[in-house]
């Protein structure tokens, strides 16, 4: 530790915050929360004996160290998350062993949204807030918030009668309308962004205003809700305890000595096809940047022509992945991972191959270097090409992590225990690319269904056919929904329509 680091942090408060460990040349390699940040900090800085290879790697190369302030522990857990995604540091392992972060989702299109939890966001239109990566805290804070901004926590039925959550004032009042309670969802939005000091100011303006009007009930309950609002800074969310080793996913540097890599695989894609029976035929890429999931990386591909071989849609997928274009547009990977087996990665290689003749007659060499595997469902193999997969596999490392390898003519098969870093990290990898093409493949598929019933009829275009299943649904309710349900989302005269053609119930 440098003299001029040693003297800062002398100045560090007892306050919760967010601090940001720095190299030499300025950037911002960690990023951490503290319930009382004199201490977390400073613990950096203590004897490293136990400190992991990985950490003691980030203490070395920590030059400079800022901090944040908050206002409670609650506003340092959501601002870390914040400062994470907008940074991206290094040093953030952030999928710490078999543990995925947790999302806050909000689907703000449904009439009443509700408010939940999920490791695994969908494809679905939701918003999703996050990720955070100390769960139990993140629904400690939620339950407190909820005092401030009641919300549902799974959709209301109609006709219901108010629960124990509405009378403790914990769920919405049935006297609310719609907007109105996307009103106060929208002030639980703000609040997760940074928006606290806002949101009091509001509520208190909003309290002497109605005191004002002589509306003392009301004036009541915001003076309740700022009292809630107040009383957030004195609630433990984490402690002073924060995760010390940063580096208990060792899957990067594993996955890099296995195969032989030439660097640490940063940038890892992930590739898998979804259709049925050769209809609405997709394709998933997803990115682990760092191990883990960036998911504004994302995308996905229909096929041109609909096959039903999985092994001709991933060399069309790969073929298209690696065009001149998008290696402009998203770079080159570290690594490809391939959701099969022998014949997959094989149809991939070869997608792949023929891109290198490509850059071979022109004077290119892009695509060298650039390696493939596979991971085989069954046994969770990792499969590789003995030639083609730009890998070599390190025995002794293999001997090392209690594997063992199987051999033919032309690919080897990995085998490595289960619970290993590396197959954990791979399975996230496989796991997230198959959840992104099903989801794909389901909107395409519901979007034919839908198609072939409501698109033979006069008079409804598109946009009539988007409000029909938004209001109802899906199809099915809509089949099952009285004229005067239909008139009411569409018009007396299109659900006249509606009526003549649809086999109504």
């Amino acid at each position: 530790m440098n003299a001029t680091l040693e003297a800062k942090l002398k100045d560090l408060p007892r306050s919760p915050g967010v601090y940001f460990h720095k190299s030499k040349s300025g950037e911002i390699i960690y990023v951490g929360k503290a319930a009382i940040l004199k201490n977390r900090v400073r613990q950096y800085f203590q004897s490293t004996r136990d400190m992991d290879v990985k950490t003691r790697a980030l203490v070395a190369e920590i030059h400079d160290t800022d901090w944040v302030e908050t206002e409670s522990e609650i506003d340092a857990l959501f601002l870390e998350s914040e400062m994470v995604k907008r940074y991206m540091p290094r040093y953030n392992i952030l999928l710490r062993d078999d543990k995925s972060q947790l999302f806050v989702r909000i689907d703000m299109n449904n009439e009443w949204p509700h408010v939940s939890f999920t490791r695994n966001p969908a494809d679905d239109g939701a918003d999703y807030y996050g990720p955070y990566y100390n769960g139990y805290a993140v629904k400690k804070a939620f339950r407190y918030l909820r005092k401030v901004f009641p919300y549902y926590t799974k959709p209301p039925k109609d006709g219901q009668r108010p629960d124990l959550d509405v009378h403790l004032g914990l769920s919405p009042s049935p006297l609310l309308s719609s907007d109105e309670y996307k009103t106060i969802l929208k002030k639980l939005v703000r609040y997760l962004k940074g928006g606290r000091k806002a949101l009091a100011t509001e509520l208190e303006k909003e309290m002497h205003q109605a005191a004002r009007l002589h509306d003392f009930e009301t004036a009541a309950d915001l003076r309740n809700k700022l009292s809630n609002l107040r009383e957030l800074q004195r609630r433990i969310m984490f402690g002073d305890k924060e995760f010390l080793d940063i580096s208990k996913d060792k899957a990067l540097s594993d996955l890099k000595d296995l195969l032989g890599l030439s660097k640490i695989p940063v940038r890892i894609e992930g590739y898998d096809i979804s259709h049925m029976s050769g209809t609405n035929v997709v394709a998933s890429q997803v990115v682990f940047l760092n191990g883990v999931s960036s998911r504004s990386d994302y995308r996905k591909y229909k096929t041109k022509l609909e096959h039903n071989n999985d092994f001709y849609n991933m060399n069309e997928t790969i073929t298209r992945r690696l065009s001149e274009k998008n290696l402009k547009a998203w770079g080159k990977p570290d690594l490809m991972l391939i959701d099969g087996g022998k014949g997959q990665l094989d149809a991939a290689l070869k997608a792949r191959d023929s891109r290198l003749q490509e850059d071979l007659q022109g004077g290119s060499l892009q695509m060298t270097g650039l390696p493939f595997i596979g991971l085989a469902k069954r046994e969770e193999q990792i499969v590789i090409d003995h030639v083609r997969s730009e890998v070599v596999l390190n025995k002794q490392k293999l001997e090392q992590l209690e594997g063992y390898a199987t051999h033919s003519d032309t690919f080897t098969l990995v085998n490595l225990p289960h619970s290993s870093h590396i197959v954990k990290l791979l399975q996230r990898v496989r796991d997230e690319s198959h959840r992104f093409a099903v989801s794909y493949h389901t909107v395409l598929k519901r979007q034919k269904q839908t198609a072939s019933s409501l698109e033979e009829i006069p008079g409804i275009g598109p946009a009539t056919r988007r409000k029909l299943i938004k209001t109802f649904g899906s199809l099915r309710n809509v089949n099952t929904a009285s004229l005067d349900e239909l008139s009411a989302a569409v018009g007396v005269t299109k659900a006249q329509t509606l009526v003549k053609y649809l086999p109504l119930t």
